[in-house]
């Protein structure tokens, strides 16, 4: 891929986010490699520590639409992947789709120092900018 390829990559993944949680978690169980719809619901559960499932419903759903955006790609023998199972489908990241998890993470982390500095997070560690730190009517 040319640098020129990368740009427009990361231009794109900029235009794609903010994400749904549903499709962020999605793409974070497919960014150690490529799964089945069943393991990827089992992977957010354990991403999650069970504070995320994901039903069949939104699972298949959002898989659809990461298709469709060019996120994920799903593997076949006419993507050259041999198919063990022909019952079970396997969804891989593309480019675009890693691109995207990273501006996302990114976005996410921003949030997270936005929040830590405003004390909502490690209180004993909130920057004091202005005086008190209190809002003046």
């Amino acid at each position: 891929m040319s640098n020129v390829d990368i740009t427009n990559v990361e231009r794109n993944a900029a235009e794609l986010t903010p994400l749904t949680p549903a499709v962020f978690h999605i793409l974070l169980a497919l960014a150690d490699g490529a799964n089945h719809g069943y393991a990827i619901m089992r992977e957010v559960d354990d991403l999650t520590a069970g504070r995320m499932r994901l039903g069949p419903g939104t699972l298949y759903r959002s898989i659809q639409r990461m298709l469709l955006d060019g996120l994920i790609v799903e593997l076949t023998e006419q993507t050259g992947v041999e198919v063990e199972d022909e019952r079970r489908r396997r969804y891989q990241l593309t480019p675009l789709g890693e691109a995207v998890a990273r501006a996302e993470a990114r976005r996410l982390a921003a949030l997270v120092e936005a929040s830590r500095a405003r004390g909502l997070l490690d209180p004993g560690e909130r920057r004091h900018a202005r005086g008190s730190g209190r809002r003046r009517a």
